[in-house]
């Protein structure tokens, strides 16, 4: 074992954070956690992190092309289109402002008169099961681009290949629990960029994976940890 020496040096989140060079998909998530292992504060998991956390939110978004959010969490946290960013400096050069967002959504219980669908830059995507309700995929079809991956429960491997076709290969989760733990179970997940929050909750909030037990569990080496007011800002890519 070795000691962590924190560094007083500032680091370039941009060129920390970016994603490999390649052709290829690769699916990061970033996720918040206590240090006893709760997701959510509050039922909300932004109540748990700090001014550092939501830069490094921000910046995740500027360098993915497509960010996966699922639509409980869409509600939960009040999701509204993703706005460009001065921050963001040229990160997003050659492509569009903003990434757009793919609401995952089984059943379309979303409102697609809100901001989210009304005012985004780059029209949101909805990914969809072919047995969603037919009067609510017609509202989403007017309001979204909409990816059909599966039957009664989302394909996310079909959903990942259908976002690659349209050119969005850098793609990033931003939760729930549910929905991650869905792209683990897929196999899918490359990258988690994970916050750990210096706070004590208890209770029974979900963990940042809600789902059955993965029968063979990914492992994963750590990349980097930085730190920042006690929080650690970790990065573990998948081990090959």
């Amino acid at each position: 074992m070795r000691t962590l020496t924190p560094s007083s040096e500032p680091v370039d989140l941009a060129e920390r954070y970016a994603y490999p060079p390649g052709e290829g998909t690769w699916l990061r998530a970033n996720m918040v956690a206590s240090l006893d292992g709760a997701a959510q504060r509050d039922e909300r998991s932004g109540g748990l992190g700090n001014a550092a956390d939501q830069e490094l939110f921000l910046l995740l978004r500027g360098l993915a092309d497509v960010v996966i959010v699922g639509a409980q969490t869409v509600r939960a946290e009040g999701y509204g289109p993703v706005k460009p960013r001065e921050s963001w400096g040229a990160v997003r050069d050659g492509r569009p402002p903003v990434p757009p967002l793919a609401v995952v959504s089984r059943t379309l219980d979303l409102d697609f008169d809100a901001p989210i669908f009304t005012e985004a830059a780059v029209p949101t995507i909805v990914l969809a099961t072919a047995t969603a309700d037919p009067e609510r995929l017609r509202l989403a079809q007017e309001r979204a681009d909409v990816i059909i991956a599966g039957e009664d429960s989302l394909d996310f491997g079909t959903a990942v290949r259908e976002l690659a076709s349209r050119g969005f290969r850098r793609l990033l989760c931003e939760g729930g629990p549910g929905v991650l733990a869905q792209i683990v179970a897929a196999g899918l997940l490359d990258e988690l960029c994970l916050t750990l929050s210096p706070m004590l909750l208890a209770g029974h909030p979900a963990r940042i994976l809600n789902g059955p037990p993965v029968p063979v569990p990914p492992e994963f080496r750590l990349a980097h940890a930085l730190e920042e007011d006690d929080f650690l800002f970790l990065r573990y890519a998948r081990s090959r």
